[in-house]
């Protein structure tokens, strides 16, 4: 499950549009940060997506993304001309396709390489779904994970937001904020939709004569949207943007993706997945768990700012400003898969969180240096010349490695409280763990 805003913040000086998505996974689902320069193509290549090829296009963008490490497609990220986007699984009445098609991940890729605008990149996806349809299993260990897709896609002047079922859709221009949260939003408002949308709904009788049409009254399909606690942690997010709105600092919007349903927050204490921050905790209702976020500060008078962990569990990590132009992102090591590997990035930290997670109440130590950090990277990340920019990420990146390995020594010496957490619990990790060859 995943959570995605959008929020539109006009100013005296710029105008300003912030972008976030919490990315949930398998827990060993490993998350890749990378940068793919500006590359030019032949007419008669190809593009190797996740199941299935396309014609590739003459040019692609410079993009930034965040992917599963198995998957050639992104689940968030953004291009070197101020585009951002991020997917949402939905499901819906309509039928999904377990093999062929576009995964909404590689849809999500394609439009960043290819798009110069979020109206753009929003009629590419339209495009790609009408040619190739959406399908594939998007799961990593779990092969009965098929779904349909939502998006939201910005750019420094605007925003869009996606949604569909099936081959059917519906787009919304976004007025001032959004959030999306693993079930369909848009109602009987809409900017665009599928040219049979109403039609199609009529014949699949899930419109009744007399009514007004609805999208995701037509199309949501009740259960999922129920036990993914989806409701709630839209509502959550939506609550919080009004803070993002007022203050137009970019911490409001690491905070949104930090938050816990309740705080002082204990993973094991709660059934569904009703956290933006996300834990992984039982193998039915929270078998996913954040593994990656990003925000993105998209401005018209300046460069885009872009943040990233790079690890999961925002909460127990520190987002990093990078910048595309010129070198990017630094070395993070060997590209992380299912298995622990200590010189991987994303590994590394997940170490560190797992251990946490034995005593998960060490967290009011641990956050004071967390947000000291932070704050010292988005007082800098403002002020700080282009000359400047790479050699900072990469002095953000190493900081925020030395503060994981600084907790992961403390952590280790440490047995946790007997009494926390509880035995299923601890059964869950145990496993993931031995699957991951993490001895912890």
């Amino acid at each position: 499950m995943c959570d995605t805003f959008v929020s539109i913040v006009p100013g005296n000086k710029e105008r300003s549009v912030f972008f976030g998505k919490n990315s949930d996974r398998e827990p060993n689902e490993a998350q890749i940060l990378e940068f793919h320069p500006h590359k030019s193509y032949s007419t008669k290549e190809k593009v190797h997506c996740t199941y299935i090829s396309i014609p590739q296009v003459r040019e692609t963008n410079g993009i930034l993304i965040c992917r599963p490490f198995w998957m050639w497609g992104a689940e968030m990220g953004a291009n070197d001309k101020g585009v951002a986007i991020g997917n949402e699984a939905v499901f819906t009445k309509m039928p999904y396709k377990g093999s062929g098609g576009l995964t909404g991940m590689d849809m999500l890729r394609l439009a960043l390489e290819r798009s110069d605008t979020a109206e753009q990149a929003l009629e590419i996806i339209i495009s790609l779904l009408a040619d190739f349809g959406q399908g594939g299993i998007s799961g990593y260990k779990n092969k009965r994970m098929v779904n349909h897709n939502s998006f939201i896609i910005a750019d420094p002047h605007e925003a869009w937001v996606l949604e569909t079922a099936g081959d059917l859709w519906a787009a919304l221009r976004v007025k001032e904020h959004y959030a999306i949260s693993n079930r369909l939003t848009i109602g009987k408002e809409f900017d665009h939709s599928h040219p049979e949308l109403i039609n199609m709904a009529k014949h699949l009788k899930v419109l009744k004569k007399g009514e007004d049409f609805h999208f995701a009254d037509c199309f949501s399909d009740w259960l999922h949207g129920k036990f993914s606690a989806s409701k709630a942690r839209r509502r959550d997010t939506l609550h919080d943007i009004t803070k993002l709105a007022e203050t137009a600092d970019i911490s409001s919007a690491f905070d949104i993706l930090r938050k816990h349903s309740e705080e002082p927050y204990d993973p094991s204490s709660h059934l569904l997945q009703n956290s933006i921050c996300s834990h992984a905790g039982n193998s039915l209702t929270r078998n996913t768990g954040t593994t990656g976020s990003f925000v993105a500060h998209l401005r018209t008078k300046y460069d885009c700012i872009y943040w990233a962990t790079a690890t999961s569990t925002p909460c127990t990590s520190v987002f990093k400003p990078i910048w595309m132009n010129g070198e990017v992102i630094p070395d993070l090591g060997p590209l992380p898969k299912g298995q622990f590997n200590s010189k991987s990035y994303w590994w590394y930290h997940e170490r560190m969180h797992r251990t946490l997670l034995k005593d998960f109440s060490v967290m009011a130590e641990y956050q004071p240096e967390r947000d000291k950090l932070q704050a010292s990277f988005v007082k800098l990340a403002y002020r700080v010349n282009d000359k400047e920019r790479y050699s900072f990420t990469c002095d953000a990146f190493k900081k925020s490695r030395e503060l994981t390995k600084k907790w992961w020594n403390a952590l280790k010496e440490s047995p946790g409280k007997p009494s926390s957490p509880g035995f299923l619990y601890r059964k869950f990790w145990k496993k993931q763990n031995q699957k991951a060859e993490l001895f912890l």
